[in-house]
């Protein structure tokens, strides 16, 4: 059985439908975030003891995206600030989404959005992507560190082109007017973003 389960592994990575050869990238044009590979996780520090995390599951990119000369390419996002998930154990205790996502004192239910200014290559497949921040209805400028990871004039499964990055950012949250409970609860925030995109026909 063992041996049978070895070959069964081989030969489902062995298929054409996972490619051992380096694919075609991308071409250029307009793509947006495919929901089901992309997401926002963000961090705080917490009594010095640990980092505490959430997420966001409503969030949207679109890129216009310039293969020959990526610098070039422009980037803007959005995200629900009611979609925030803490995870929070006790929920008959207190609904600590709702009161992150809605309460004037956190994310007060105020749209947050990213549009870029500038893209700045750093090395062959990292850059810097600087623009403004929309959050708690105040704009400020950030830097994004930006990761590409690669892409694909076919995806094997949906067979449309995608792109693939990962970025993280740091942020001062008392910058935005949110300085509640700093410094138990740390002023820098740490965001994370993994994100797949597709052309924007192909996701409507």
């Amino acid at each position: 059985m063992r041996y049978l389960h070895l070959l069964t592994l081989w030969a489902l990575f062995a298929t054409p439908a996972f490619p051992q050869s380096k694919p075609a990238p991308a071409p250029s044009g307009a793509y947006v975030s495919d929901p089901a590979h992309s997401s926002v996780t963000w961090k705080v520090g917490h009594f010095g003891l640990s980092n505490y995390t959430a997420r966001f599951t409503k969030m949207n990119v679109e890129l216009i995206w310039d293969a020959e000369n990526p610098a070039a390419s422009r980037v803007s996002a959005s995200i629900d600030p009611t979609s925030v998930r803490t995870d929070f154990p006790f929920p008959e205790v207190e609904d600590f989404d709702k009161k992150i996502g809605h309460d004037g004192n956190f994310l007060a239910a105020q749209p947050i959005s990213f549009l870029s200014t500038e893209v700045k290559l750093t090395a062959e497949n990292r850059g810097q992507v600087t623009g403004d921040l929309t959050f708690r209805g105040q704009t400020r400028p950030v830097t994004i560190d930006v990761t590409f990871n690669g892409s694909m004039a076919e995806h094997p499964m949906d067979k449309t082109p995608k792109l693939g990055f990962s970025a993280i950012a740091k942020i001062k949250r008392s910058e935005w007017g949110l300085s509640l409970y700093v410094p138990a609860v740390s002023d820098e925030v740490t965001i994370l973003i993994e994100t797949e995109l597709a052309p924007r026909k192909a996701t409507n």
